[in-house]
């Protein structure tokens, strides 16, 4: 009796089998929304749908040509399946959840037509419930938001409720609600389409954005007016001037480089909307540099992540085209240290605003010249720019890099290149 006791508990663990009419004959799992096309054959709603957006136009078992892309629910399987879930969860099996019916393109312009009928009545509580109920649909599934997405009218229904409400009252706090469930939903509809990025690019509109910038306490507010500026700006730089209009922008801007909130990427979004700014218009260029940007980003550089960088450094590159940036930059004794040590080291574009930086430094002030050849020696450019050119870089960086070999071989001799690990100890040789 108690070897046969042994024996039985020694017996293999049977796996669970999950029959075979409740996988998907595409993905080969457990259906969740199981839907039955015109050719009798029923799949999951996901996977189906992904097979006919790739241009399918057949049954993927049958392969017979489809009459008709009608989905209908197979409520029947679908009731098996989850019973079978239930009988199961002592294996940890979960019951799969009834699917909620996905929103159509009607839908989708109904309420599209709604918004519209709101914003011309500046009706705040009958847009903000067709905003809800936007929001709704695209969390109950990826496949609601593509359908949203699909409809082309969508981005500029939105932005032009945004510009309507903005320009409804000077005081932004009475429409302030509505305006930031419209830049919510705006926020994953990029990139804009040209009519939306007008409503958004309204004098009305950036001020709001920026309003939000200023006074309001939520952060989620913060980042997607920044991510909208952002945006807006990568599309067309005329806008820029506009923003540029408004009082206190720039040191607005300043003060999230100087002191960054959490997420970081409002930070990142601050420095390319400076960076689009900065590449457009030189007074602009000319006034962060007076405020001090340039020393500000150098110590942000030193220990910056990955993306942070990059941007940063973009930025430098772009105010060391005037000279009064390029004087601040000779000024500081971070600058060659921190461009030098960035080369390979923490991305392709991070080394090509770097080396550009140098070679801006190196070429285009004679007063400063020698000082800085050697500087850029000591700190190792010429190992690093060799070893650039050795591994492979794109054509305008290598023309650069290969010039600034030239300019700094004649000083090269009886100079040793130092470690650049504590760049704030380090002091000018001259």
């Amino acid at each position: 009796m108690l070897s046969w006791r042994r024996k039985k508990s020694r017996a293999p663990h049977k796996e669970l089998e999950i029959p075979r009419h409740f996988l998907c004959p595409i993905s080969l799992d457990l259906m969740k929304d199981p839907v039955t096309l015109c050719s009798g054959i029923t799949y999951d709603r996901e996977s189906i749908e992904a097979w006919l957006e790739h241009g399918n136009f057949t049954c993927p078992v049958t392969n017979q040509p489809l009459r008709s892309f009608d989905q209908i629910p197979n409520h029947s399987l679908r009731k098996m399946i989850q019973d079978w879930c239930v009988e199961n969860r002592k294996h940890g099996i979960q019951r799969i959840p009834t699917p909620r019916i996905p929103v159509t393109s009607e839908e989708v312009s109904e309420i599209l037509f709604a918004i519209w009928d709101s914003n011309r009545r500046l009706d705040q509580c009958g847009c903000l419930h067709s905003l809800h109920k936007i929001k709704k649909w695209c969390t109950e599934s990826e496949r609601n938001r593509r359908c949203i997405l699909s409809n082309d009218e969508t981005p500029g229904v939105l932005a032009a409720a945004f510009d309507a409400f903005a320009t409804d009252s000077f005081e932004i706090e009475r429409n302030a609600n509505v305006l930031e469930e419209i830049l919510c939903v705006l926020n994953w509809m990029f990139p804009l389409s040209k009519e939306a990025q007008l409503h958004l690019g309204s004098q009305a509109s950036l001020r709001c954005m920026v309003w939000f910038l200023k006074h309001c306490k939520d952060i989620s507010v913060k980042q997607n007016s920044m991510i909208a500026l952002q945006e807006l700006l990568s599309c067309d730089h005329k806008y820029v001037q506009e923003l540029a209009g408004i009082d206190g922008v720039n040191e607005m801007l300043f003060k999230f480089i100087k002191d960054p909130v959490c997420p970081s990427i409002i930070t990142k979004a601050s420095l390319m909307v400076i960076f689009y700014m900065v590449s457009a218009n030189d007074k602009i260029k000319s006034e962060f540099v007076e405020m001090g940007l340039v020393s500000l980003l150098l110590e942000t550089i030193v220990e910056s992540e990955r993306s942070v960088c990059e941007r940063a450094l973009g930025v430098v590159d772009q105010l060391c085209d005037s000279k009064q940036g390029r004087e601040v930059a000779y000024n500081n004794a971070l600058a060659m240290p921190v461009l030098v040590k960035k080369i390979l080291r923490v991305s392709d574009l991070a080394t090509e605003y770097s080396v550009s930086t140098i070679w801006k430094l190196c070429k285009y002030e004679n007063r400063y010249e020698q000082g800085v050849l050697i500087e850029a020696l000591q700190v190792g450019a010429f190992q690093k720019l060799l070893l650039l050119i050795q591994v492979g870089c794109g054509d305008k960086t290598k023309e650069k890099a290969t010039e600034l070999l030239k300019l700094l071989n004649p000083y090269k001799a009886g100079l040793e290149c130092i470690d650049s690990v504590d760049f704030k100890s380090l002091k000018r040789s001259f």
